[in-house]
């Protein structure tokens, strides 16, 4: 179960980061030509929405069961540890701020009544929770 939730989580991140990516630039296009926002484009911002909390769900679930998450915290001496501080307590913490922040952008964007300001929204808060999800990747674990 750990080693298929660990390789979920790993490769639902590529899908997570791309889309969020895509979105962003498809809001930053949509706010500077002054495009209408339609359903259409609060779908495509749903799919980063789904994703990223599929990916935070799928990531806390793995944070339990794994022997580097939360059982690293219980035994102490994380905080010491660079790696085992980022896995432990910097990884999930950041990136749970990071969903806050996109969940916060896609349900301001739905209650704008302007379209600028929706995608304004949008863009600004993906790109901000996914610089904060890029932050705190274990890029030696997860390329290596």
């Amino acid at each position: 179960m750990y080693t298929g939730l660990k390789h979920l989580h790993s490769g639902l991140a590529y899908l997570a980061l791309a889309a969020l990516v895509v979105i962003f630039i498809y809001a930053l296009i949509g706010s500077l030509s002054n495009k209408t926002y339609t359903e259409k484009d609060r779908k495509i911002a749903l799919i980063g929405f789904i994703l990223a909390h599929v990916q935070l769900l799928i990531g806390l679930i793995l944070y339990f069961v794994s022997p580097l998450g939360f059982a690293l915290l219980k035994e102490g001496g994380a905080m010491s540890d660079k790696v085992a501080r980022l896995t432990a307590l910097e990884h999930p913490v950041i990136n749970i701020i990071a969903i806050i922040v996109i969940t916060i952008g896609y349900s301001r964007a739905k209650k704008l009544s302007e379209s600028r300001a929706k995608f304004r929204s949008i863009y600004m808060m993906y790109a901000i929770g996914l610089v904060l999800i890029l932050s705190r990747i274990p890029w030696a674990s997860w390329l290596g």
